[in-house]
């Protein structure tokens, strides 16, 4: 328990620093700690030490850790991993944000489903900021028509984007990327062609959250730096 603790404080402190740098302020950013291959009882420590935001990737991993809290103890879910349409069902009435919508029929799902219990889906469009065959996500070009076509849609409401950054030893080298995504999300919002702005932008995960910040991240998806 005293390394989650000790962990978090160093992570926020670093995040602390880094929206200074931005001229934020700390509060605007959100910490979501990640759950994948992560055990109950570490997640546990990490709720009592503090974060109250957690994302998971898989949904035969997730069922099982959303199922082991009980309201008023819930903590909030976020589901970041690709999301395949047939497993929208087991997710949709369970998360406060879907951060990898990557295809139209991806959405029209979701759309589909949310309508079918009430309520409105907030989204993060994916972007596969560099490009690589291993990401999933539509490409930078692909973005202002995608948000254009999803803001049809009555049950679903996109917030902004996410990305998934390339691996890389020193986080400086993805400056750039961060970079376009945060100016990717400015051109969307100049478009005024969506009926309110966009305003989330989560990139930056363990090894590279401080330089996403200072890019404009206003979600970092961090797992490893926090449990190990």
């Amino acid at each position: 328990m005293g390394d989650v603790v000790k962990n978090l404080a160093v992570i926020n402190d670093a995040i602390s620093v880094a929206a200074k740098k931005s001229g934020r302020l700390p509060q605007d950013i959100q910490l979501i700690g990640v759950t994948k291959t992560i055990g109950l009882e570490r997640i546990r420590q990490l709720v009592l030490a503090g974060v109250n935001c957690f994302g998971e990737s898989r949904v035969q991993e997730f069922i099982p850790k959303y199922d082991a809290f009980e309201e008023p103890h819930m903590p909030t879910w976020h589901f970041i991993g690709h999301l395949q349409r047939n497993k929208v069902k087991f997710v949709i009435d369970k998360v406060a944000m879907i951060h990898s919508v990557d295809s139209l029929a991806l959405a029209q799902e979701i759309d589909k489903r949310a309508g079918n219990i009430g309520r409105t889906m907030d989204v993060l469009i994916e972007v596969n900021i560099a490009g690589e065959d291993s990401k999933h996500g539509i490409s930078p070009a692909e973005t202002l028509p995608f948000v254009e076509e999803l803001s049809k849609l009555r049950n679903m409401q996109v917030k902004g984007l996410m990305c998934i950054a390339p691996y890389v030893d020193n986080s400086e080298e993805n400056r750039p990327n961060f970079e376009k995504m945060r100016n990717l999300l400015i051109d969307i919002n100049a478009s005024h062609m969506h009926n309110h702005s966009l305003t989330e932008l989560s990139m930056g995960m363990s090894g590279d959250y401080t330089v996403a910040v200072e890019e404009g991240a206003t979600m970092v998806r961090i797992g490893t730096a926090l449990v190990e």
